[in-house]
């Protein structure tokens, strides 16, 4: 692949711009033979993109054929790309992430589903069709777990009623948590296989509680970690996406 078509499917630009990005001596590769960044002029250099080190104005990257993104969503934005009242999310992201060309209308990552502006905590964005479709489809169960903190105090009889299933106003079907741990008094885990619009918070007041707080920490198999603070975001690993596979 030459370098300028490398740099256009990260999302630098169209190809003239990552030509120019090249000549202008913006672009750096890394040699691990030398163990040493080295700068090219040649922007139809042909070179194996996997596993490839690259800087673009100093800022360095690894190649990635697909995006897979984790984000630690904060409270007060919004998964939207036009949002109405509060900052998107994609706002949170560098450029290139935002501009990686795409066969759809939509540039760039897109949110795997959705979460209210008040809900933090774990979010999926990728460019990969098929991923977003199997990670956010209600047939694929994947599971997800909220760490709901209620208004008033959790009693058995509401962990129960999340079990058994609340009918939502909208549709007569009960829907039902996978699971329900109660932490402490005002403190639930629930875990979901689908997405229905405020479910979390519905679910909640059907039982005769409220919402007061929502942080989503797992998704699958895969664990929001400690370290990465809110409104930071990182590359999945190759064992993550494992971790999101069907029965994890």
């Amino acid at each position: 692949m030459q370098l300028q078509d490398m740099l256009y499917s990260q999302g630098f630009g169209i190809r003239r711009v990552c030509s120019g990005l090249v000549q202008q001596g913006w672009v750096e590769l890394w040699n691990p033979e030398t163990a040493a960044w080295e700068k090219t002029l040649d922007s139809t250099l042909d070179l194996d993109p996997e596993g490839l080190r690259f800087k673009v104005q100093g800022v360095e990257w690894e190649y990635h054929a697909l995006g897979y993104v984790l984000l630690n969503k904060p409270a007060g934005t919004e998964c939207s790309q036009k949002p109405s009242a509060y900052p998107s999310i994609y706002t949170l992201l560098p450029a290139p992430l935002r501009l990686r060309p795409n066969k759809g209308a939509v540039q760039g990552v897109q949110a795997v589903g959705r979460l209210d502006q008040d809900t933090t905590g774990l979010l999926l964005l990728s460019d990969d069709g098929q991923f977003i479709h199997r990670m956010s489809s209600p047939k694929k169960h994947v599971s997800k777990v909220y760490r709901v903190t209620c208004k008033h105090p959790v009693d058995a009889k509401q962990v129960q009623r999340l079990l058994d299933g609340v009918v939502l106003d909208d549709d007569p079907k009960p829907v039902k948590a996978a699971a329900c741990e109660q932490i402490d008094s005002h403190v639930l885990d629930l875990t979901l296989t689908e997405g229905k619009y405020h479910q979390v918070k519905r679910m909640l007041a059907a039982v005769g509680n409220r919402v007061e707080g929502l942080h989503r920490w797992k998704i699958g198999g895969l664990v929001l970690a400690d370290e990465l603070a809110a409104g930071q975001w990182r590359w999945l690993t190759a064992e993550e996406l494992e971790l999101l596979k069907p029965g994890k």
